[in-house]
């Protein structure tokens, strides 16, 4: 970790809502004048979409049906963890795009499917933000936990994340409930052995937990609202936490644990912009200072 160019980190798993709690930092950074260099995970892929799909093949026909985009294999895991490093030191970086669909074809002038070229980052950057899949990784290549200096986790319980997985490929990219629920089943193994455990190495969790009945997700009619929700915040390091501040400020929030405070789904924006402020602030104060 580099007090000169700090490093903030959010991990989900494919439909945890990282994109949201995106929004939110972006709301943060625009209202405190901070300028962040963002990089998304999906850039870090090892594979294109072609290249993915013979991978797939390839391994599906020597009797491995786990490989997924949550394996660590499939993704540039010791790159991530050079720019971590390289920003730590110095702020400079490089990073590109994952072209997704046809609108990110027309802004990128790539194909769906494919990599913009590498670019190195723009001067001046606060900060490193990181959304995706493996920001706080842990194993025998790399240690990105321990270069990153705030780490977020965001996931739904798991029947919740499948709801939300099968109603956006259905609806934003044509994939039937089959087709979908096959992807989740070639991701579990990853999911256990990749995503999870960086939930426990992040700082912060934000986990959403639906109040209505969703245990079939595959039948699901739709996705259950933030009011229908409470998220769940749990701590690493509750010390310096104000828990009485944060539950006399977010109205029906209360205290579960030592290091948890429970709210309503609908207050999520609300929690983190009293929780992340002064963590973003101090962080960017003090690199500020030392530069």
């Amino acid at each position: 970790m580099s007090k000169k160019y700090p490093i903030i980190s959010v991990t989900g798993s494919s439909g945890a809502g990282t994109s949201t709690v995106k929004a939110t930092f972006d709301q943060i950074f625009r209202r405190e004048g901070i300028t962040a260099v963002s990089i998304e995970g999906d850039a870090f892929h090892r594979f294109n979409r072609a290249e993915m799909r013979a991978e797939l093949a390839k391994r599906y026909a020597g009797g491995d049906t786990t490989f997924s985009h949550f394996s660590y294999e499939a993704n540039e895991l010791p790159e991530l963890g050079r720019i971590f490093h390289e920003f730590g030191q110095s702020g400079t970086g490089r990073t590109r795009h994952y072209v997704h669909d046809a609108s990110e074809a027309e802004r990128f002038g790539v194909p769906p499917g494919e990599f913009t070229a590498w670019a190195p980052f723009d001067a001046g950057a606060d900060l490193l933000f990181y959304e995706g899949l493996h920001g706080a990784v842990v194993n025998d290549e790399v240690n990105l936990a321990a270069l990153a200096d705030l780490k977020i986790g965001v996931v739904p319980v798991i029947n919740l994340e499948w709801t939300q997985k099968i109603h956006r490929d259905r609806a934003a990219r044509g994939y039937s409930t089959e087709a979908v629920t096959d992807t989740i089943l070639r991701r579990m193994h990853a999911y256990v052995h990749c995503i999870c455990p960086q939930f426990t190495e992040t700082d912060i969790n934000f986990q959403r937990v639906p109040v209505v009945d969703t245990s079939n997700p595959f039948v699901a009619r739709w996705i259950p609202t933030p009011d229908e929700s409470l998220v769940v915040i749990r701590f690493k390091n509750p010390r310096g936490i104000d828990f009485p501040y944060l539950t006399s400020m977010i109205s029906g929030s209360w205290m579960s644990r030592a290091n948890s405070i429970v709210i309503p789904g609908n207050k999520q924006d609300l929690a983190m912009q009293l929780i992340l402020t002064p963590l973003i602030e101090r962080l960017v104060s003090t690199a500020r200072k030392l530069r």
